[in-house]
């Protein structure tokens, strides 16, 4: 029997079994503009209405942009960092390992879900396709011992096939979704599609996706294969 844990996106658990293997490493891809942020921190918000503690690491991004992101929809990140269930932290990179950082924010708060944003960022201070590989690797590992279910943010160049910015990020983790974005006029479409869910009989086609007020939310009656019985 394989553990669920909810992402918080309205009908995408029901593609999923029910929701991301416990103690997983989903990786959320896309271009730019493509919500992964969002998704990510739906699905941080998930866990802390279930009284998980959760870290959000940002490579890019500062913390209060982070948090910023998040009032839009109505998510009052910081009343949970205040109760000491959330953390949200900037750390560059080049400074320390980045291993050892995130678990040091996970065994501080005892966390059970954390992001990474994003992944991409790792990549820029690496020679080459063999040590990001390496790195990552590492990452995972320690997230897997920590305990925790994880999304880790990685990003497609406009116009590339890849779904990863230095196609290794997919083969190391154990969950792929992809989410697109097609502007036309003043429309705006939204898709993900489950490339890849270890575990998981998994939806296979690309379902739409809007953006509302509350977030993330799948469209019309989106359906999943038939169960299977995984021991």
């Amino acid at each position: 029997m394989v553990m669920r844990v909810s992402t918080g996106v309205p009908k995408l658990d029901s593609l999923l079994e029910g929701g991301l293997p416990e103690n997983s490493v989903v990786m959320v891809t896309g271009g730019t503009g493509t919500g992964k942020t969002i998704m990510s921190l739906q699905f941080l918000w998930e866990g802390l209405q279930k009284g998980e503690p959760c870290v959000y690491l940002s490579l890019e991004e500062e913390a209060e942009d982070i948090k910023a992101d998040g009032r839009q929809f109505g998510w009052d990140f910081d009343r949970y960092e205040k109760k000491g269930m959330f953390r949200v932290i900037f750390h560059d990179p080049f400074e320390t390992d980045v291993s050892s950082v995130l678990i040091n924010q996970i065994e501080y708060i005892k966390a059970k879900r954390i992001v990474v944003d994003s992944i991409s960022m790792l990549g820029l201070y690496m020679k080459d396709k063999a040590t990001v590989r390496k790195q990552l690797s590492k990452l995972m590992k320690s997230v897997k011992n920590s305990g925790c279910t994880a999304i880790i943010i990685s990003e497609i160049e406009e116009d590339s096939k890849a779904l990863s910015r230095f196609g290794v990020e997919e083969f190391v983790v154990d969950g792929v979704v992809v989410l697109n974005y097609l502007g036309i006029g003043d429309e705006a479409n939204r898709s993900l599609q489950i490339r890849k869910m270890r575990r998981t009989n998994h939806g296979k086609d690309i379902y739409p996706f809007k953006m509302t007020e509350a977030g993330i939310k799948l469209v019309g009656n989106p359906s999943s294969p038939p169960s299977l019985k995984i021991k």
